[in-house]
């Protein structure tokens, strides 16, 4: 389980195995959300590097006929 400790300057520090799978950078910006009893962040990332992944999805869609 990775771990950090709360500083005195309020700051955490990511363990070095999550900044590398998640491609965390200094500098990146998080939105923090909280959920019930925990906090949750989400690393918000520009829109151009979103580009290309729903790359393959399926885009046909069912419609029923008076929704065409």
């Amino acid at each position: 389980m990775n771990t950090a400790t709360l500083s005195s300057k309020y700051q955490l520090e990511f363990p070095k195995e999550i900044r590398e799978f998640y491609d965390l950078k200094a500098g990146d910006s998080f939105e923090f959300i909280s959920y019930n009893n925990r906090i949750e962040l989400i690393p918000l990332k520009p829109i151009k590097k979103l580009k290309g992944i729903f790359h393959g999805i399926d885009t046909n869609i069912m419609r029923e006929d008076d929704r065409v």
